[in-house]
């Protein structure tokens, strides 16, 4: 996972979620805004992050900050993903398959927010188990970059893509 410096790009962001949280202290309850948000280029370049603070702008704000902190490059082949992929973090799971042009987006909220921010424009995706936002974009995340195309599986087996094409 390269880090990518955010300066470098012109990012675009969305709130993926806003929940009030609280902790449990002496005096009583202690309540806060957690809010999820996913910044990308929407060329390959996305990031998520989480910012937690007493108000909704401040909160969206650090979460904005720390998605810029874990920008990644993904790879993007005729504006869909190049073969299928099941990405899976924790308890959550993202079916994603490559669709034609023409299709669009078929995702549910916090897959779709990270596929239009990374600039993948047509894909079919499923959400498997878990329906925690933040799973679900950290699970989307992680099997976008397990996406390889065949020059990059050309190059690390030492091949031609004739060569990988033709066995």
């Amino acid at each position: 996972m390269s880090l990518l410096n955010a300066a470098d790009f012109e990012l675009t962001e969305r709130v993926v979620n806003i929940k009030r949280v609280s902790k449990t202290v002496k005096g009583g309850r202690v309540m806060k805004i957690s809010a999820l948000v996913v910044v990308g280029d929407g060329n390959g370049i996305v990031g998520f992050g989480m910012g937690k603070s007493n108000e909704v702008p401040d909160a969206i704000r650090k979460g904005i900050e720390d998605a810029k902190k874990n920008l990644v490059r993904i790879t993007i082949q005729n504006s869909t993903i190049p073969h299928e992929v099941i990405g899976k973090y924790g308890a959550g799971a993202v079916l994603m398959k490559p669709a034609p042009e023409g299709t669009g987006v078929i995702a549910g909220g916090a897959v779709r927010a990270v596929m239009e921010m990374a600039g993948v424009r047509n894909i079919r995706t499923k959400s498997l188990r878990s329906n925690n936002p933040c799973n679900v974009v950290r699970a989307t995340v992680e099997g976008l970059l397990s996406v390889r195309n065949a020059e990059e599986v050309a190059a690390i087996r030492g091949k031609s893509v004739k060569e990988i094409f033709s066995a």
